[in-house]
């Protein structure tokens, strides 16, 4: 059986995947598939933070656990990618090479460290306090 942290690993895998297509779009300055690979990443991301994370687990655990620190953490960090993606958004749409590709820098780093903070932290606990959850993950 799947766990929470396998899943959720995994699709981290998936959306690094999608990103670093859309940023190689982006080096060739291929800026139909950019647009194409950037929406894709988009919404991976976008159900990855918004279904899975904040419409589904972060409630499950708040609700076994009570509000905690690590999930409010979590949903700020969720708040400066949103507010990155929005940036990149608008360098894409403006074929702004260079301006994508150091938003696109910047958004990559904060992904790794939340990514770890999940990965180490938040999805373990998930696995301990909330294992059912992961057979309603799609």
């Amino acid at each position: 059986m799947a766990t929470v942290s396998s899943f959720m690993q995994e699709n981290h895998r998936e959306c690094d995947e999608l990103f670093a297509a859309a940023e190689e779009a982006v080096v060739d300055c291929d800026w139909e598939a950019a647009a194409v690979r950037w929406r894709d990443f988009s919404n991976a991301l976008n159900h990855h933070i918004t279904d899975r994370e904040e419409g589904q687990l972060f409630p499950a655990l708040e609700a076994v656990n009570g509000p905690m620190g690590p999930t409010m953490v979590m949903r700020g960090e969720h708040e400066q990618m949103r507010v990155l993606m929005t940036q990149l958004d608008e360098a894409l749409a403006g074929k702004d090479q260079r301006h994508f590709l150091g938003l696109a820098e910047t958004l990559m780093m904060l992904m790794q460290q939340h990514n770890m903070k999940e990965e180490n932290i938040l999805y373990p606990m998930m696995d301990q306090c909330i294992p059912n959850e992961a057979a309603k993950l799609s």
